[in-house]
């Protein structure tokens, strides 16, 4: 069975932070200096246009459904750079009418008014990296802006004319009470932004608090903290949809449910992962992880980091990776439909999931159960080869 296109997404990456925060394992770089912002956007278009010749017809003539500007910290580039890579690209690939444009900004690097200019570039949702209101949090967390920072740039996006916003917040934070983390998800709400996401600090290999591990809450105590936010968020009229994730009516993040369900991406930039699927199969690519060597191997095959097909004995644990992140869940068939593999390829790893609690015991749909929200990783790990 031949695999039909999924809905296809753009994902750019600018991986530069005025500061590395000691808990971020991404591909961030701190500054040192200042650097050439404009020759780094015509290395993403390079890198693009060599993506597309390499891919050929498995992208051709295909729509660029969403758009994110991840990082690092998207928002030191300035409007007229962010337009002119979103200009660039609309001349080598078609736009969806309504494709979501998300930028990923944090509030201590956004100079007063120029959400104007990234609303006239094209940006048309911001991700706001607030992570939590409490100063003394900021502080041990690493970041460089305040509270007051974070509110008055969200209100400044909003005074722009941009509504589609999320904030980003973090839970189970050194330290953290119950009331802290509360109180974060309260100050969050009552700036209405469309989405609100809350995940766990975690402790990631090879970042400063793995090395000096600071005083965490316990895995119950993180728990709750997580089951009281989810409750005081639903009040407030944000519906969990995914593990992390909460929006109000209509506003759920189109980007990152193609991620989930299992749709494809080109990742234009350095460390940059994408996944394309044709009539071969599922594909992978990264770009190399260095902005110095990304910049040196412009649209050059330097510039790509790996890539090779997904095998079909890790389809199954790929694809529910993502999937059972949904709260809803996904139809059944859609399995077959992202991965041209039977149902009997996740037999096993569903028998287990449903004789546990984990999954709902519904043969047309992939969904799990309260209980098995909470014991993800353990209801994923049963579909690994």
């Amino acid at each position: 069975m031949s695999l039909l296109p999924p809905p296809l997404s753009l994902y750019v990456h600018m991986p530069w932070c005025v500061r590395k925060c000691p808990y971020c394992d991404f591909n961030s770089h701190g500054l040192r200096g200042t650097p050439d912002y404009a020759a780094y956007v015509d290395a993403l278009l390079d890198d693009l246009d060599a993506d597309l010749r390499d891919f050929g017809a498995a992208v051709h003539g295909r729509t660029i459904e969403t758009v994110f500007f991840g990082g690092g910290t998207p928002s030191l580039f300035s409007p007229e750079l962010v337009g002119r890579f979103l200009d660039g690209a609309r001349e080598r690939l078609p736009f969806a009418g309504d494709a979501e444009v998300t930028l990923e900004t944090n509030p201590g690097t956004v100079e007063h008014g120029r959400f104007d200019g990234y609303l006239a570039a094209g940006i048309n949702r911001i991700s706001f990296g607030v992570q939590s209101f409490d100063d003394d949090k900021l502080r041990r967390l690493g970041r460089i802006h305040s509270s007051n920072d974070a509110a008055n740039a969200v209100r400044e996006a909003q005074d722009a004319g941009i509504d589609n916003i999320n904030i980003d917040l973090m839970y189970a934070l050194p330290e953290q009470s119950l009331a802290g983390a509360l109180d974060d998800v309260q100050r969050a709400v009552a700036l209405a932004p469309a989405h609100v996401s809350h995940y766990q600090l975690t402790l990631e290999p090879n970042t400063a608090f793995a090395a000096n591990p600071p005083p965490l809450p316990d895995d119950d105590a993180a728990w709750g903290i997580q089951e009281a936010c989810e409750a005081r968020l639903a009040e407030a009229g944000y519906g969990q949809y995914e593990v992390s994730a909460y929006a109000r009516p209509g506003r759920r993040c189109a980007h990152n449910l193609n991620y989930w369900r299992f749709g494809d991406y080109l990742g234009i930039g350095a460390g940059a992962h994408g996944k394309i699927s044709d009539a071969n199969g599922v594909h992978r690519r990264w770009k190399t992880r260095l902005p110095a060597a990304y910049l040196a191997s412009a649209g050059q095959a330097d510039r790509i980091g790996g890539d090779g097909p997904v095998t079909a004995a890790d389809l199954p644990f790929e694809y529910m990776l993502n999937a059972l992140r949904l709260i809803d869940g996904v139809p059944a068939t859609d399995f077959t439909g992202r991965t041209a593999l039977p149902q009997a390829a996740i037999g096993a790893g569903l028998a287990t999931g449903k004789a546990r609690g984990w999954l709902v015991d519904d043969p047309a749909l992939l969904k799990t159960t309260p209980l098995g929200q909470r014991f993800l990783n353990d209801v994923i790990e049963a579909f690994m080869a």
